[in-house]
């Protein structure tokens, strides 16, 4: 089971509650045997739990002694001293040899009071010997009511001492095993978002984000509980099973085949439950990942569900996915409670056959009611012991589904890993984004190939180009045609498929990721902000930035009015996503975030979307003169953007098909002028292009 290889990383945790569990088991088995000393020294004896009394009448010291010789003779009278009463009482020598001295006197304590001629059952001695032993007591003058109680007090006093120390045992294996649990989960989570840091989006996407999330929360979940059930129950039920058999042993009944045959059944009733309930552990962690995707898809896109008025198609998608969970739990759930009644019948048709049986040898004399009543408690202590492991044996295999899962994304091989001997790339600039001619990178496509390992169709095919220090170049096709591909692959967020991408001649494959990604500042498609605030999110890329490069990159990226319109400044609060800004504050907010780091290029995904045309236009100047040292990638759907830029490239179905500045391709390329055409009218494309993007500002679309 992977749970124990969780538990080996604690091993001194686990000795430590082994022992503590193994003095709970020594105090919670010695109280059966206290139960039945109540009932057969207590009640039944008066007390008296002794054939040899501690003292003796001179007329039954000198009955017993005449019959008594040799060794016998010896023991018991260096056993007894006169006291001076005129009785004889026991001392410090005849207390350490006590079992021997009852074994002596027995016999010829009872002759005393039955008379010789008295019909004595040998299997009945020991207790004839303790009558006898009581009405020695009371010719003494005892009060035996007064020593009834006392020997009750005694052994009500033992018991409560055990019973303290099974509290203060228990307490404290309950927090050793809590601590470990969840230094157990601790770790485990630890190691998994790690690993899921590592992950490339291949992997993201082959194991689903609900996926993930699930198995980070409720399969750690299932892990930690089940280690202190390891703890708490797997290691004391066998503990307690084996006492409760060492003490049946002890007691010397010949009743243990009850126990055997009742151990069986119980192994039976778990393995076949077992078998039934252990599929649908499997199929409930998937169906928890399916109740998260929906949930997760539903909050996520919130607005849509209630834009379109399909409210009631996904809260019917959600109770599809919520029943499914449902009936596999009910199931489970039925399964453990069908096992309990089962479980107890056992333990029950046990009492009843060991009474029966038990009942037959206390009339031979064999035994006394305590020990029946002793034995009884042992049995159950041992059948308990065995069903705490069937139960677990049920349990367990859930923990072991979620501890394979979570395996599985431990030991997933992550397809973008840093080289063995990374070659080293350009050293990053200082913090802050004062532009330098020599910062650029130069990039660099060499008939690059790419396709999803999932996929065998290509969404790159073929492409080279080279983006130079200090220039803009941009990328522009209809959607699906691999703009945001080609970016991805400059990050190494996957590695092409044929063909290589070089910086500053460089492989991206020979570098290590952290070295390579230094060198970019990233803008995504999709504007993801992180809770915290303005300053937070915008100085998240560098430790330690200054106010004033934080404030100098929001300044290019055109936030500043933004900015400005906070009371808290760079404190204003950010929630989760940023959904508490619009859009184009958002997306402004991620390009200072890429600006703020002083990369040696800046990749844009499609940046300038939610933006207007004037900030849009804004925002490039600010860029080509600020920053004109800097390599610049954007990928755009408007042809605004990127009519400006050095070098201009144009994607279709994953090919260049078009490359060039934005004249040369309005003359050259069938694909950028309808492009162009659909956005611009021809008068507009005909002015200049610094007419035209002040035309386009009035709003729109640009037509």
């Amino acid at each position: 089971m992977r749970l124990f290889k969780y538990l080996s990383k604690h091993l001194g945790a686990v000795a430590l509650v082994f022992l503590l569990l193994m003095g709970q088991a020594f105090c919670d088995l010695m109280l059966p045997n206290y139960t039945a000393q109540i009932v057969d020294v207590g009640i039944q004896q008066a007390g008296v739990d002794h054939a040899s009394t501690t003292e003796l009448s001179a007329a039954t010291h000198d009955t017993i002694a005449a019959q008594l010789a040799g060794d016998e003779a010896e023991l018991f009278d260096s056993s007894y001293d006169i006291g001076p009463s005129g009785t004889y009482v026991m001392n410090d020598f005849g207390k350490a040899h006590r079992a021997e001295l009852d074994e002596v006197v027995a016999l010829p304590l009872i002759t005393v009071f039955a008379g010789a001629d008295a019909d004595i059952d040998e299997d009945l001695v020991d207790q004839q010997a303790i009558v006898a032993a009581r009405a020695e007591y009371a010719s003494l003058g005892y009060d035996m009511n007064a020593m009834q109680m006392n020997a009750l007090l005694l052994i009500a006093l033992k018991m409560m001492g055990f019973v303290l120390g099974s509290v203060v045992i228990s307490t404290l294996v309950g927090f050793v095993a809590s601590r470990t649990g969840a230094k157990i989960g601790r770790e485990l989570r630890t190691k998994l978002f790690t690993k899921v840091m590592s992950f490339s989006d291949a992997e993201v996407q082959r194991f689903s984000a609900a996926s993930l999330i699930t198995r980070g929360t409720n399969d750690i979940q299932q892990i930690q509980m089940m280690s202190i059930m390891l703890l708490r129950m797997v290691l004391y039920a066998p503990i307690l099973a084996v006492g409760g058999v060492i003490m049946i042993a002890r007691m010397d009944i010949s009743m243990g085949w009850i126990i055997g045959v009742a151990i069986a059944a119980i192994v039976v009733v778990a393995l076949v439950l077992m078998a039934i309930v252990m599929p649908k552990f499997r199929i409930m962690q998937k169906l928890i990942d399916r109740v998260n995707l929906v949930s997760r898809e539903m909050l996520t896109g919130v607005s849509v569900v209630r834009a379109f008025g399909q409210q009631e198609r996904e809260q019917k998608r959600f109770d599809e996915a919520s029943t499914e969970l449902m009936r596999t739990q009910l199931f489970t759930n039925r399964v453990m409670v069908f096992m309990m009644p089962i479980m107890m019948m056992i333990m029950n048709i046990v009492s009843v056959v060991i009474v029966w049986v038990g009942a037959g040898q206390i009339d031979a004399g064999n035994i006394q009611t305590g020990d029946l009543i002793a034995f009884i408690t042992y049995s159950m202590v041992i059948i308990m012991g065995f069903l705490m492991l069937s139960m677990l044996a049920i349990i367990a295999p859930r923990a072991d589904v979620s501890a394979g899962r979570i395996d599985e994304v431990l030991e997933a091989e992550v397809s973008i890993v840093d080289p063995m001997a990374p070659v080293e790339g350009a050293e990053p600039a200082t913090v802050g984004v004062d532009a330098c001619e020599e910062l650029g990178a130069h990039i660099e496509f060499d008939h690059v190939s790419f396709r999803y390992d999932d996929s065998n169709e290509y969404v790159l095919h073929d492409v080279t180009f080279t983006a130079e220090p200090g220039e803009t170049l941009a990328i522009i096709g209809s959607t699906g045609s691999g703009k945001s591909t080609v970016l991805k692959l400059i990050e190494r967020f996957y590695d092409v498929s044929e063909g290589a991408v070089r910086v500053d001649g460089v492989d991206v494959r020979e570098m290590s990721l952290h070295d390579l990604r230094a060198q970019f500042g990233y803008v995504p498609q999709r504007a993801f902000l992180f809770t915290g605030t303005i300053e937070s999110n915008v100085g998240y890329g560098v430790d330690g930035i200054s106010d004033a490069s934080i404030l100098e990159a929001i300044d290019i990226a055109q936030a500043s009015e933004f900015l400005e319109s906070k009371e808290e400044g760079l404190d204003a609060e950010i929630t989760q996503g940023g959904t508490n800004v619009s859009g184009g504050q958002r997306q402004r907010l991620a390009i200072a975030r890429a600006l703020a780091i002083n990369a040696r290029a800046l990749l844009f995904d499609d940046s300038f979307s939610a933006l207007d045309y004037k900030t849009d236009a804004a925002l490039r100047k600010a860029l080509a003169e600020r920053l004109p040292g800097k390599t610049q990638i954007i990928v755009a759907q408007r042809i605004a953007t990127v009519m400006r830029a050095d070098k201009i490239i144009v994607l279709d179905e994953g090919s260049i098909v078009g490359e060039g500045t934005h004249e040369d391709l309005l003359r050259t390329c069938d694909q950028y002028r309808e492009i162009a055409y659909s956005q611009l009218s021809p008068e507009e494309l005909a002015t200049e292009t610094g007419s035209v993007l002040q035309d386009s500002s009035k709003g729109g679309d640009g037509r």
